[in-house]
């Protein structure tokens, strides 16, 4: 799953992949701004097929935490 994330992340954010480890937070190691992770957050849903509600985007600082929540709800890669 990292690798894909990696991917997906580091298009988004216009970082370079080698950035995108698990313990990365967005905004202050990737450079994410509010828009940059509302758009993360769409890309993620339509790749995912799944809906992340907002009020649980505050608990989703990390490439970890996100691919922990993946794990939790049902998403293996």
């Amino acid at each position: 799953m990292l690798e894909k994330m990696k991917e997906l992340i580091a298009d988004q954010l216009n970082v370079d992949p080698s950035e995108v480890v698990e313990s990365a937070t967005f905004e202050g190691d990737l450079g994410a701004d509010s828009l940059d992770l509302f758009e993360l957050v769409m890309n993620l849903e339509e790749e995912y097929g799944i809906e992340i509600p907002t009020e649980e985007l505050e608990t989703l600082k990390t490439v970890g935490d996100v691919m922990n929540y993946l794990k939790e709800h049902g998403i293996e890669e």
